[in-house]
């Protein structure tokens, strides 16, 4: 995580961005703690997009991706598949679901915890996602080789 991202977090609602996850952690804050294990808690957005809006978050803090021990990281998307399976399951209003994880400021991240958000959508639920112009024409084949080049040099699994 950059520093300079950390500087930039905002703060809403009385709270840090950088420790509110920790403190429900602990049990300093409240929340509606739907499972936990040893590596990951999933609880009930208190700020929901729509009703049945779960976070899952690692136990120990990782602020970004790149500091995530891959293990939790496959965990956090194992819990949002099953709680994406239950939400689907119950009787709350749902037709689709998001799974949404920002990582970084430009990306949309204002606690740095790392944390997936899922959430149901049905038509008219007032979320809307914002595409940019580029998105409807695709770029040459030759940019998109350079961009896989330039992330072949960098990945390692």
């Amino acid at each position: 995580m950059h520093e300079d991202d950390k500087k930039n977090a905002v703060q809403r609602g009385n709270f840090d961005p950088n420790t509110v996850f920790d403190k429900i952690l602990t049990g300093e804050l409240p929340a509606e703690i739907l499972f936990q294990n040893e590596l990951v808690t999933a609880f009930m957005d208190i700020q929901p997009i729509t009703t049945g809006h779960v976070l899952v978050i690692p136990n120990e803090r990782a602020a970004s991706l790149s500091e995530l021990p891959t293990t939790t990281g496959a965990e956090i998307f194992k819990v949002g598949q099953s709680v994406a399976a239950a939400i689907r399951k119950s009787n709350l209003q749902c037709e689709g679901i998001n799974l949404f994880l920002a990582d970084g400021v430009a990306a949309g991240q204002t606690v740095f915890h790392v944390h997936l958000h899922i959430f149901p959508r049905y038509k008219n639920d007032g979320f809307k996602w914002s595409l940019p112009d580029r998105y409807y024409s695709p770029p040459e084949r030759s940019e998109l080789a350079a961009a896989r080049e330039e992330i072949s040099g960098h990945f390692n699994l």
